[in-house]
């Protein structure tokens, strides 16, 4: 292997820099959804992004597949696939990457499938558009798709509407429309929140296996530190428009540094017989509109002291973890002081 073909196998294959996209507001005023985030994504890796509603993990996914809604808009940073800038590309160009080198799951199946047409004419007029096949062969290969999602009777179900399968049996559907054109990169956007618990574990398997034959890579937005655990590689944890903490699940799981990841392990349920009850983080959210200065987290932190509510922490490594909190800089100093160095578990 030449130098060359050794850089592009470990370059990743999704680099997000930076990434701020704002909204603009009357009277001249504008709301900052996501603040300058950045993460990569290696090739066959699952990332999970996770945090509270408004935090701005679905922007960022939509950010990726060029479906940010107006008003909002990209205001810095880049986005970039395989080293490849894709922010900045005209929608004509965008369209023809989504599908073909980007799959999208979404939370809802039915903003996915055309309620008037069959689920196999969908699934035949996607593989059709991105992949050079007749007919015939893009018949085999939806049916082939159906089975491979686990939706029963998967030749039948191909003259089947989508409001005649059930809530699971639609997102296998969707999960198949986005493996159509073998993507290199998969979004799925709380791709099991409209699901009953008993199949939502189903569906998550069928993703993550799914994506693992084609050795596609993942980025898996949700709410539920659960499902992370079980699917994902990474985790990137959002808080208010930022990334608090971002690393390898087994480390932030084991031993998680911001005291917001803290408190979403507590939200995990246990069998243990000494974990009486889920923990639940004090307050809420704070409106992207009124952002306290400092740590965004802060109000709601049981470690603050008089620095957090002054400077805002940037992402600071440590071993393959990054922390934005200032209990955990390096050289546990701050240019107020000396920060508690706090280990979550120790509490």
């Amino acid at each position: 292997m030449g130098v060359e073909d050794a850089a592009i196998n470990t370059q990743p294959l999704l680099s997000v820099r930076d990434l701020r996209i704002e909204f603009p507001l009357r009277r001249g005023t504008t709301l900052v959804a996501v603040d300058g985030i950045s993460f990569d994504v290696k090739r066959g890796e699952i990332l999970g992004i996770v945090g509270e509603s408004g935090a701005g993990k679905s922007l960022t996914g939509q950010s990726v597949i060029g479906l940010l809604e107006a008003p909002g808009r990209i205001a810095g940073g880049k986005i970039l696939l395989d080293g490849q800038r894709i922010d900045n590309l005209a929608e004509a160009e965008m369209k023809k990457l989504r599908g073909a080198r980007i799959g999208m799951v979404f939370q809802d199946p039915l903003t996915s499938l055309n309620p008037l047409y069959r689920v196999g004419a969908q699934i035949v007029e996607t593989i059709r558009t991105h992949l050079n096949v007749d007919e015939a062969t893009a018949q085999e290969r939806a049916v082939s798709l159906l089975r491979e999602v686990g939706l029963p009777a998967a030749e039948q179900r191909m003259s089947a509407y989508p409001h005649q399968l059930s809530g699971g049996m639609r997102q296998r559907v969707v999960i198949a429309l986005a493996l159509c054109a073998e993507p290199e990169l998969v979004i799925a956007d709380e791709p099991t929140t409209a699901l009953d618990v008993s199949v939502q574990t189903q569906v998550i398997q069928v993703l993550k296996q799914s994506c693992a034959e084609r050795g596609a890579a993942v980025v898996l937005i949700t709410h539920d530190m659960g499902v992370v655990a079980e699917i994902a590689d990474r985790v990137a944890v959002m808080y208010a428009g930022c990334i608090a903490e971002i690393g390898p699940v087994a480390q932030v799981i084991r031993r998680p540094r911001h005291p917001y990841t803290v408190g979403l392990m507590g939200t995990i349920p246990h069998l243990r017989a000494d974990v009486a009850s889920l923990v639940q983080v004090p307050g809420v959210m704070p409106r992207l509109t009124a952002i306290p200065q400092g740590c965004a987290f802060h109000p709601r932190c049981p470690h603050t002291f008089e620095h957090c509510t002054r400077e805002r922490p940037m992402l600071t490594q440590a071993d393959e973890t990054a922390t934005a909190c200032w209990l955990w800089t390096p050289e546990e100093e701050v240019r107020n002081g000396k920060a508690a160095n706090v280990r979550a578990d120790d509490e």
